[in-house]
């Protein structure tokens, strides 16, 4: 089963043409969505994208480039949400250390809070590492967590064993279209596929062959071929292993 693991459809670049955009991803063999919050402004879209389409997982947690913005109320908010069972796991959380003008440790305090909510309530997390893969492993091996995915992985081999030991599925997506990246695409090809799962990140992460453009989620489609060609095996055995991958983190979550 195709499954984008990380896709912003409530994002307002989608605002003019989301029925579109997400039936073009469909026509395109995408059966299903993660749809992750950034911030708690952006819990009840979320919320109300997975209520009418039964193919939209719900993700809801505070990403760290928003934390400048957020109130400690919004950890209560987030809490109550996760408590009624609204979500299937919390994020996008994490840390950002290719940004500079946001607070560090204020992002890590709300990294650290929302771990622990992932706790309480055992659910998985959708983590955002950029530049900060080490800090972010430090803190989910020291407060303990049911596992998830490392969104757009970009780290080393033994950063990626570190997070599978931990429980973790690692994401991947347009960053392999390009030529370039050489340690992402040898990542891909050699990682157990158990591993991994696919991801767009649309409206951002822009592949090889749109950059300039918006990312549309019917992009994942050929991921899983690129994936496919990297590790020499047939498309059908990356859609069907990395859309179980993302179902075992979501707790069996299956679309609609």
């Amino acid at each position: 089963m195709l499954i984008d693991s990380h896709v912003h459809l409530d994002a307002a670049e989608f605002a003019a043409d989301r029925d579109e955009v997400i039936g073009a991803a469909r026509a395109a063999g995408v059966q299903g969505f993660v749809v992750p919050a950034v911030d708690s402004d952006s819990f009840a879209a979320v919320l109300a994208l997975a209520a009418a389409r039964g193919d939209v997982c719900p993700a809801l947690g505070i990403h760290p480039l928003y934390v400048t913005d957020a109130h400690e109320d919004d950890l209560d908010r987030l809490d109550e949400h996760l408590a009624r069972g609204e979500a299937k796991a919390v994020g996008e959380i994490g840390l950002d250390h290719f940004v500079t003008d946001i607070d560090p440790a204020r992002q890590l305090d709300f990294f650290v809070a929302q771990l622990r909510l992932a706790r309480r309530h055992d659910l998985p997390v959708i983590l955002h590492v950029r530049r900060a893969v080490d800090a972010v492993l430090k803190q989910v091996r020291r407060i303990g967590v049911r596992g998830g995915i490392a969104h757009a992985f970009n780290g080393s081999r033994q950063q990626a064993q570190m997070f599978i030991d931990l429980g973790f599925r690692l994401g991947f997506g347009g960053a392999m279209s390009f030529a370039g990246s050489s340690r992402i695409r040898e990542l891909a090809r050699t990682l157990p596929l158990s591993a991994i799962v696919l991801e767009t990140d649309a409206p951002d992460m822009a592949p090889a062959w749109g950059q300039g453009e918006r990312n549309d989620p019917a992009n994942l489609a050929r991921y899983a071929a690129l994936l496919a060609d990297l590790r020499g095996i047939s498309r059908e055995e990356v859609i069907e292993t990395t859309g179980r991958n993302l179902r075992e983190v979501l707790g069996g979550w299956t679309p609609g």
